[in-house]
């Protein structure tokens, strides 16, 4: 397994990949290729794909704002999960944020995601008491979730 910093040229095999995972949310807009070309760009060293068996089979868009990183999309392929990838693009996500000098980091996972939920407590990571809002700069920008 090898564990490498996201480029564009990677987004066809990671939308893909997304595609074929049960319950993940796409955005319109923020992960067409211009998206994420334009969050890649902000963000050139944080964002992983995970490889094996000559395939892309987990990634993680990941960046910060200078003062907490944030994690979006993490994902590994169903066939290829329990054996450390998520932890290992996890962990190398991390390091990428503290070498810029950001010491917190954040996600947002659905109460329905079950797997998720447990991946993230299993690793370490704290659930948050708190409110989350958000407010759509773009109504165009909508969620699709995979069956």
């Amino acid at each position: 397994m090898k564990i490498r910093v996201m480029t564009i040229e990677d987004y066809d095999a990671v939308h893909e990949l997304w595609m074929h995972i049960h319950g993940f949310g796409i955005r319109s807009i923020d992960d067409s290729k211009e998206g994420v070309e334009r969050f890649l760009k902000r963000n050139p060293s944080t964002s992983v794909v995970a490889e094996m068996d000559g395939k892309i089979v987990g990634s993680i868009l990941c960046g910060h704002d200078g003062r907490t990183g944030h994690f979006y999309h993490v994902c590994v392929d169903e066939a290829y999960r329990r054996h450390g990838i998520g932890k290992k693009m996890v962990v190398t996500c991390m390091e990428a944020l503290k070498a810029e000098g950001v010491n917190k980091a954040a996600l947002i996972a659905f109460r329905s995601n079950d797997s998720g939920n447990a991946f993230w407590k299993q690793i370490g990571w704290n659930e948050v008491d708190a409110n989350y809002y958000d407010f759509l700069l773009n109504e165009e920008n909508i969620t699709a979730f995979n069956k």
